[in-house]
């Protein structure tokens, strides 16, 4: 009976220790982030000396630029793409447009006739088809520097509809010729479509303002977000061109630049607008090619970047922690898991108090991250600034809840595991109400990892329920932020999976 209390005190005391051990990184990580909220507010002078105006540059100076757009299987939006960016206010006979197309369905036929009727009313416009679809979009990238020499490239995703004015604005930006990449923020067309498409958009605000913009501003690494940007060519060449060995060429190739010397400048004042994913299904193979992409790109660079000469300290750190960012999911879960159990540990042993008192000390972790998300809501968002208070929690809930998914991605980038590039489907519902669910891109059966995150709904409900029998709430805050993030995904997930369904019968 000794032997087995004992037993039980040593595997709670394990317990114990690895919950701190994950609360400590993910403390150390949100100090990282607290760094960011600290240097948005000391950076904001450069950040707004950076605009420049569209009129820069003299019309009959402007140079050659290719703009690229890589479509595959884009039906319900490749034609808005093409619409909007041959209205882009450019000299005609120093603007190309390549249509990178690798789409195997009717996508094809559609693109052919909105280039041969934009070809007829004299825009030098490309629709190119590959002999094989090798390296995904990297590969179409790539397969299209092959067909100009111009020295500027322009990058928009399927999704996207630039401003006319993007080009003159984005071009002055490359006087300084260290300059090899100018990103824009992204914007979003149908932000108030419903409530998974606002807790996107503040994740996006959040990054372009608190991330993008600060990196910048600090000179610290940053990260082309493969769309809505303008690259110099020859800074490509230099790094090495596009890899397709990650699912995120896009970071990859903004590092190796960067290693190369090459600068990272970011106009936050030009919103580039895009179609949020309106379907779970759709956010989450997003989110899956982000997080485990950022893993094979830490996989494959960070040894580089903190073997470098030339680099400072502060920016190898961020670079870490930029590249590792996709872990904190891992992190996210294990303390969601362990944090059940650990009110059970702390009625049975009230003499590891001082521990406890650490630990709700480290749940200022939620402050932070609140605050995180909270400063580009007030910026960017269209919702009033008091609803921050219900927004920002609400978004970490559902990150929280996205957990599981998450981990899984980012567990097969550190391991190497390949798999090919799903590109998220597209939708053109810009307004609640629009139609989406006949959508032919999109699944509509339930995977075992719509069922496990069920059970974890469950798993941290029966630990609010526990909080009650044992009067302790140490962890109930905790508890009540990931049901709801996993009630979330759930019900999302179930509800767009009949709704699929039903379109289909």
């Amino acid at each position: 009976m000794v032997f087995l209390s004992e037993s039980i005190k040593a595997m709670d005391f394990f317990v114990l220790i690895i919950f701190c051990s994950v609360l400590l990184l993910l403390f150390l990580y949100n100090m990282g982030q607290l760094s960011l909220i600290i240097l948005h507010f000391r950076t904001k002078q450069k950040r707004q000396a950076n605009r420049r105006t569209a009129d820069a540059i003299p019309w009959d100076k402007l140079p050659p630029i290719t703009v690229q757009l890589p479509v595959y299987n884009e039906q319900y939006v490749a034609e808005r793409l093409i619409n909007s960016v041959t209205k882009l206010r450019y000299p005609h006979d120093r603007l190309a447009i390549q249509v990178l197309d690798d789409s195997t369905d009717e996508t094809v036929d559609l693109i052919a006739r909105r280039v041969t009727y934009y070809r007829k009313r004299g825009l030098n416009i490309q629709h190119i088809r590959r002999p094989q679809r090798t390296g995904f979009k990297a590969g179409a990238l790539a397969y299209g520097l092959t067909l100009t020499q111009t020295e500027f490239i322009a990058i928009f995703d399927a999704d996207f509809v630039p401003e006319p004015d993007f080009l003159l604005k984005t071009m002055p930006n490359f006087s300084d010729p260290q300059v090899g990449i100018v990103q824009t923020r992204w914007e979003h067309l149908n932000e108030d479509f419903s409530l998974l498409t606002q807790l996107q958009a503040i994740g996006l605000n959040a990054h372009f303002a608190m991330e993008q913009g600060v990196r910048y501003g600090a000179d610290l690494f940053a990260n082309f977000n493969g769309t809505a940007g303008v690259w110099r060519r020859v800074a490509i060449e230099e790094a090495g061109g596009w890899h397709a060995d990650t699912l995120t060429e896009d970071l990859d190739l903004s590092y190796r630049a960067q290693l190369q010397g090459w600068k990272f400048n970011y106009r936050e004042d030009i919103g580039s607008p895009a179609e949020l994913p309106v379907a779970m299904a759709a956010m989450k193979s997003q989110q899956y090619r982000w997080m485990k992409g950022g893993a094979e790109v830490a996989r494959k660079l960070l040894i580089q970047v903190l073997q470098t000469s030339g680099i400072s300290l502060m920016t190898k750190l961020h670079a870490a922690m930029h590249l590792f960012s996709s872990a904190v999911y891992i992190l996210v879960l294990m303390l969601g898991l362990l944090s059940v159990p650990l009110i059970m540990i702390s009625n049975r042993h009230p003499e590891w108090g001082i521990v406890f008192f650490v630990i709700d000390f480290l749940q200022l972790n939620l402050l932070i991250l609140i605050t995180f998300y909270g400063i580009p809501f007030a910026l960017y968002s269209r919702k009033v600034r008091p609803l921050m208070l219900f927004y920002a929690p609400l978004y970490s809930s559902f990150m929280m809840g996205l957990s599981l998914h998450n981990t899984m991605a980012v567990v097969e980038g550190y391991m190497g595991r390949k798999t090919p590039f799903v590109r998220t489907p597209k939708f053109n519902a810009n307004r609640a109400g629009d139609s989406w669910s006949s959508n032919k891109y999109i699944g509509r059966r339930l995977t075992w990892l719509n069922y496990a995150e069920m059970l974890l709904m469950f798993y941290f409900l029966g630990g609010l329920v526990l909080a009650f029998q044992l009067n302790n709430f140490q962890m109930f805050g905790l508890h009540v932020m990931f049901t709801v993030g996993f009630g979330m995904v759930c019900c999302y997930s179930l509800a767009h999976s009949l709704t699929v369904r039903r379109s289909l019968n």
